[in-house]
């Protein structure tokens, strides 16, 4: 029973090897006949060799290391099918078979590199200083930009293709691969995604870029990377103090996070200071305020007349709550407490008294850095909700990217979900939902403001992160564009279009322009009168220059006059005799014509 299964394994073996070396190795035109199962095997064969051909193996590599530009040309192109055998992977892991497949075309060094050479125990610090060439190659590389200097790199080292055969150049990013198409239409690129052979021959000459390039040293590479990478992260992470969102979403995240941590805290004083005062619950409702009474109060038996304005102060100076709460003090039905337990009362309440003061502090700073980050999106919809949005969507600038729809159900992922599984109805909004514009609108209308509301938002937000100067103009006709629609919703009343709304919002930054440019004319008049005046003075020179430098000329030309006047009077002798000559002639002529 055990003989057939093996002889069975053994033949589609035999059959998988002799497939393999076929698409491999293409068979002779000599005409054979062969069997029908020999066709079908051979018909698998050949579509089998088509998608090899389609997957073509690239001539050239490109290496965007952290020293440089390397080319590599493939000496050896194995296949889409061989490649995944055991043998060529691990060909790809030892370099002595690896630097037989390729073959170093040329290397470009960037500038640091050669200072390595020079001074190399100091080439941690050459490489975090001199990398300026590096850096903006490697940015380049990452945003899919191909550099003058890789283009020059390309045209110098690529050959000249054919009409009948291109040349296919492997390269590691996608875009890049398409800035160098757009640069070299005679150039087909190759990348991971497209070809598994060129992700693993790149994959080798990485590991084994070291050694393949022996312009370099040992530890070379490894310290330009260290430099390199330290040098795109500092600029990853620099920001502008105008234009960073991140302090936002870290702000609104603790003013959420200490909204919940005061309430739960607050109910937490409320019922155990009730032990011993319970009627100043129903006087004081709000929990911060409670939270000071207790702190100012302690213990009810110590509460006298004297401390009647102190505690008008804390209620917001109202006597008439301070005095309510004096009598009920004097018949309260609370018990008393030992000493030890009210110090922990009161130690507990002045700790959420002082998480209320930083909520405070917290939100008077999420309001000032709403107002340079994101003035208009805050002016429509405030300071919380508006940071709720960036937060959301991850930054501002994410934020601004995100089409309406989005913007108006962001916050609400959970519900859309749960609709779109079960066939409902989709939210109608999300985060927009705590907006006094939603709370304001009727039941029918909600959906229709929410709708509104996001595109305004849209709009605000893409105004904030592209607009060089900040600026609530826009902000507030936006808002107010929500206000009339409102009203339009109420009692039909017809709202301002968007283009007059625009409009008279630019109009007025413009004039904000103007009025700041004249304001600092006024301010710079003195330094205008200065420089007037020694416009004059040098006004004053030129002319004087210009005087004598006429005289000067007048008087060159009455010398040349002179010298010339003194040449003709004697080259005009011997005329003057031709002259009278000519004049007798003619007196001779006249005579005879009257005779």
């Amino acid at each position: 029973m055990l003989v057939k299964p093996l002889r069975q394994r053994q033949r589609r073996k035999k059959k998988l090897r002799l497939f393999l070396l076929l698409a491999i190795f293409p068979a002779s035109n000599t005409p054979i006949q062969r069997s029908s199962s020999s066709r079908r095997q051979l018909t698998g064969i050949k579509l089998l060799k088509d998608t090899v051909a389609l997957s073509d193996m690239a001539d050239f590599l490109l290496f965007e290391g952290p020293v440089g530009y390397s080319l590599f040309k493939v000496i050896h192109k194995p296949d889409s099918v061989g490649n995944r055998l055991k043998e060529v992977q691990a060909a790809n892991q030892d370099l002595a078979k690896f630097g037989k497949m390729v073959e170093v075309v040329s290397f470009l060094p960037f500038e640091y590199v050669f200072f390595l050479h020079v001074i190399r125990f100091l080439r941690v610090l050459i490489c975090g200083r001199n990398n300026k060439q590096a850096l903006s190659e490697i940015n380049d590389v990452s945003e899919g930009v191909a550099s003058e200097t890789l283009i020059s790199f390309l045209e110098l080292n690529l050959p000249k293709a054919s009409k009948k055969k291109s040349v296919v150049m492997g390269v590691s990013d996608k875009g890049l691969a398409g800035s160098i198409k757009a640069a070299f239409p005679f150039v087909e690129c190759e990348t991971g995604d497209t070809s598994e052979v060129v992700q693993d021959m790149l994959r080798g000459i990485r590991m084994h870029s070291g050694k393949l390039l022996k312009q370099l040293r040992e530890g070379d590479i490894n310290t330009a990377q260290l430099g390199l990478g330290h040098a795109y992260s500092r600029a990853k992470v620099k920001f502008s103090v105008q234009r960073d969102d991140n302090h936002i979403i870290q702000a609104i995240a603790i003013l959420d996070q200490l909204d919940k941590a005061i309430n739960t805290f607050s109910m937490r004083v409320r019922e155990w200071y009730s032990w011993h005062f319970p009627e100043l619950v129903k006087i004081v409702s709000d929990n911060h305020r409670y939270a000071r009474c207790a702190l100012f109060i302690k213990d009810k038996k110590d509460l006298s007349e004297d401390k009647l304005h102190d505690l008008a102060a804390i209620v917001d100076d109202d006597e008439g709550i301070a005095t309510s709460i004096m009598d009920a003090a004097k018949h309260s039905m609370g018990q008393d407490i030992t000493g030890t337990d009210m110090e922990n009362v009161i130690a507990f309440a002045e700790r959420v008294v002082s998480l209320g003061n930083y909520r405070k502090n917290l939100h008077a700073y999420l309001v000032n850095k709403m107002s340079v980050v994101a003035p208009n999106l805050a002016t429509l919809i405030g300071e919380v909700v508006g940071a709720r949005l960036i937060s959301h969507a991850g930054s501002l600038t994410n934020l601004s990217k995100y089409p309406a729809s989005t913007v108006q159900i962001l916050g609400a992922e959970k519900a859309l979900f749960r609709a779109l599984k079960t066939k409902g109805n989709t939210p109608k909004y999300g985060l927009l939902y705590h907006s006094s514009f939603i709370g304001r609108a009727g039941t029918k209308n909600k959906g229709r403001i929410s709708r509104f509301l996001a595109n305004k938002c849209s709009i605000a937000s893409r105004i904030d992160n592209f607009s060089e100067t900040p600026s609530t103009a826009f902000g507030n006709a936006l808002r107010q564009q929500v206000e009339e629609r409102l009203e339009f919703y109420a009692s039909g009343a017809a709202p301002t279009k968007n283009e007059v709304a625009m409009k008279t919002a630019m109009d007025s930054i413009l004039a904000d322009i103007e009025v700041d440019g004249d304001g600092d004319e006024d301010v710079e008049m003195e330094d205008v009168d200065k420089a007037e005046k020694k416009e004059k003075k040098e006004k004053k020179k030129d002319k004087k220059e210009k005087k004598e430098k006429k005289e000067k000329k007048e008087k060159k030309k009455e010398k040349k006059d002179k010298a010339a006047g003194a040449s003709d009077a004697e080259t005009d002798a011997t005329p003057k005799k031709k002259r009278k000559h000519d004049a007798e002639a003619g007196s001779e002529k006249k005579k005879k014509q009257k005779k």
